[in-house]
């Protein structure tokens, strides 16, 4: 036909037999017994990636927390050093356009640094609240994870937007905590935490709040890999993923520290 595309002239559009026949029933068997393409061979964000690099940048902040509960004891500012270059390699993965697996390691790493040196201030002070709150933080993980694999929790854009205000709300009364903690305005040593409504701390009030808010967090991150993975988005995007859930859980679990704290008190 004159109108046919020219670019469908070849041989394997056009159902020609010898094309049609050239491959035999033992290479059909063949093509259908190779296991299935894999993340490196697709190039594609999955599931089961997203889970090995986030067991790997876990793996470097365990190790990176050894070290920082090592220290802890002979450099007493090793936390304030790790937690400053933490955040700012937070801000960087943040904003940056494409995923650095180099830069999300190194978070982990500093970060590491940071939890391990500030665990283990708080257990020198508290005799076995770290495992309290380790365990604490891998039980919300974890049925958090069992929820929204059920499919029984869900992203929702209203959920979403209350979590976005809260989380404005939170992050103001901190700054106005530790500014009042500072300048001597408030003499508990939790700061605005520790004051007292009919007999319970604030702390450990916002800390119930805050619980709530990091398991939604984790929800948004399940969420955002889910996404990510049925838009075929590029492998890399794997590392988000695992930065994501990185920064949910380190938060998590300081968060939960610091409430045990209270409660102790």
């Amino acid at each position: 036909m004159a109108l046919e595309n020219p670019a469908f002239r070849s041989q394997a559009f056009t159902g020609n037999s010898s094309v049609a026949n050239a491959v035999s029933v033992e290479e059909l068997q063949d093509i259908y017994n190779r296991p299935t393409a894999g993340a490196a061979d697709t190039d594609r964000m999955t599931v089961e990636d997203t889970v090995v690099k986030s067991v790997a940048a876990f793996a470097v902040m365990l190790l990176g927390a050894s070290l920082g509960w090592v220290t802890a004891a002979t450099m007493p500012a090793v936390w304030m050093i790790a937690g400053v270059i933490g955040f700012v390699l937070a801000l960087v993965n943040i904003f940056k356009k494409e995923p650095s697996p180099a830069l999300i390691l190194a978070y982990a790493a500093a970060q590491g640094i940071f939890v391990g040196a500030i665990s283990a201030t708080y257990e020198a002070l508290y005799d076995g609240i770290v495992i309290q709150a380790v365990l604490a933080t891998l039980a919300v993980v974890g049925v958090t994870l069992a929820l929204f694999a059920s499919g029984k929790i869900r992203a929702s854009k209203k959920a979403t937007k209350v979590f976005l205000i809260a989380m404005v709300g939170y992050l103001v009364f901190s700054l106005l905590n530790l500014v009042l903690s500072m300048t001597g305005a408030v003499s508990n040593p939790w700061g605005l935490r520790g004051e007292e409504i009919f007999g319970i701390p604030i702390g450990l009030l916002l800390g119930v709040l805050v619980v709530i808010m990091g398991a939604y967090s984790l929800v948004l991150d399940f969420d955002f890999i889910q996404q990510g993975v049925k838009n075929r988005a590029p492998r890399k995007y794997a590392w988000s993923g695992a930065f994501g859930i990185m920064v949910t859980v380190i938060w998590l679990y300081l968060e939960i520290l610091r409430m045990f704290a209270i409660a102790r008190d």
